[in-house]
């Protein structure tokens, strides 16, 4: 990205952040609004929106930079708030700019102290996972996700071995590689960090990544241009081909057909292959059956919410990565055990306490965590539902809700209802009469039936065990 005035730009001073005028903004705006007008609304609206308080501490110091073409650069004063404002604001930035200029689908943040730019410039994009920069094709991989900074364990553990022997570019036994899992678990991160491995261990590979969105955006756009030949060669020439959260293309006919096509190219051609998705493939709906299919002939790896000893040692190790950060083993075996929804949440918690500690210059206590937390917390102390034990022991087994509550006795329908009365009477504080009518008018012995036999049957049974420990990880998240 270059600075200052060019040849045909126009400059446009910076927004006034008490940091003096950045160089110069890049015109190439449609319409009468300035760069620099439509900066100043969109900053009146962050103020609306997230408060003085959050606003003065984080988003006031952002310099408009320059605009070039569909890309918004803005400026942050240390390394500390740009990573924050990627983290938490990026895609919010993104959106209120391109609803002010249609032509702008990017936003930058780049660190700025007064002229000079002192770091790489990553770019905002709708991807939810992660900031990326925008390549020719695909998107950029991501410097911070590499096997490195993954954190490994009992709920990710297979995922990560099937990751690293992708990634060595050595003979594979299964094509494609399929990650699930819901959000925030580390799907992602795994595939920037293959693909980063794989570009070390055989170098000249030709690694192309990108979200099923973007693939069905771009594969439209070749439609609409006639150029699909050029599509389709810029994806099945690739060494490596990853495609992010698949689901998104369910219910789109022309591109699953032009996805099942370029996974059979990929496929036959001896390249690898990773998709990702939030679900099995068994799960997906309005994806064709050949996809599905093809997906389930190589290797489906899950990855599930992170335990107590895995959340504490993902919580140590980026606190290893923040200099400077003083956290107290109190503070982190409180975090571990509260903040249980997914990986990202649990990690913006510490960022936020760091960043909050910095800014008041308090100390990290369990009442400083507590009051900054305050909301986090609160969401994460919903009570358990028996209705949502029902909905998701049916979807974990791939049954009917109403196969569930019926009198059917058939045992892939009975077990599942007996897990399902398991559970309602360990996280739910449901009597047993209360949970038996809630499961099509049973009688109270015929819960405690349930749950007497799950807990035999839990001893000898490993694969009971682990569905039930994935099921109430699952609904506790």
């Amino acid at each position: 990205m270059t600075h200052g005035k060019q040849a045909g730009d126009r400059v446009v001073p910076s927004a006034q952040t008490g940091r003096g005028p950045a160089q110069g903004v890049s015109m190439f705006l449609s319409g009468t609004d300035s760069a620099e007008s439509i900066w100043q609304t969109i900053r009146a609206h962050l103020r609306a929106e997230y408060g003085a308080r959050t606003y003065d501490s984080w988003l006031k110091p952002l310099a408009l930079v320059s605009v070039d073409a569909d890309t918004v650069t803005l400026g942050s004063p240390t390394h500390f708030t740009a990573d924050w404002i990627r983290n938490h604001f990026a895609e919010r930035l993104r959106l209120l700019w391109s609803a002010q200029s249609a032509s702008i689908q990017a936003v930058r943040i780049i660190v700025e102290n007064g002229l000079k730019t002192t770091a790489a410039a990553e770019p905002v994009h709708p991807a939810p996972a992660t900031v990326r920069e925008e390549t020719a094709f695909g998107v950029a991989l991501e410097p911070r996700y590499t096997f490195d900074s993954f954190v490994v364990g009992k709920a990710n553990e297979l995922a990560y071995n099937a990751a690293r022997t992708v990634a060595e570019g050595g003979p594979i036994d299964f094509n494609p590689l399929f990650l699930y899992g819901t959000t925030g678990l580390g799907k992602t991160h795994l595939m920037h960090a293959i693909g980063w491995h794989l570009r070390n261990a055989v170098p000249g590979a030709k690694v192309v990544y990108m979200s099923a969105e973007k693939f069905m955006v771009e594969f439209v756009s070749a439609i609409r241009d006639k150029d699909t030949l050029s599509f389709k060669q810029k994806l099945r020439t690739a060494d490596l081909l990853m495609i992010d959260d698949v689901q998104f293309i369910a219910g789109k006919d022309s591109t699953q057909e032009e996805f099942f096509h370029t996974m059979n190219e990929i496929i036959s051609a001896g390249k690898r292959l990773i998709i990702t998705a939030d679900r099995s493939p068994q799960n997906l709906e309005g994806i064709e059956n050949r996809i599905l299919s093809r997906l389930a002939w190589g290797l489906v790896a899950d990855i599930n919410p992170a335990d107590y000893e895995l959340r504490l040692s993902i919580l140590l190790e980026k606190i290893k990565r923040m200099p400077g950060a003083n956290v107290g083993e109190d503070v982190i075996d409180f975090l571990a055990r509260k903040i249980t929804s997914n990986v990202r949440e649990l990690e913006g918690a510490l960022n936020r306490i760091v960043a909050y500690s910095t800014l008041v210059g308090k100390p990290i206590d369990l009442d400083f965590a507590r009051q900054v937390l305050a909301d986090v917390l609160k969401a994460h102390d919903r009570k358990v539902t028996i209705d949502e034990i029902q909905r998701k022991v049916a979807d974990y087994y791939a049954i009917k809700l109403s196969d569930l509550l019926s009198a059917r006795r058939a045992r892939e329908v009975a077990r599942p209802r007996q897990v399902a009365m398991f559970l309602a009477k360990r996280l739910t504080p449901r009597s047993l009469p209360d949970i038996g009518r809630r499961f099509g008018g049973r009688d109270h012995t015929t819960v405690m039936h349930a749950v007497k036999r799950i807990e035999e049957l839990r001893a000898d049974d490993s694969e009971l065990d682990a569905d039930i420990t994935r099921l109430t990880r699952i609904i506790d998240a």
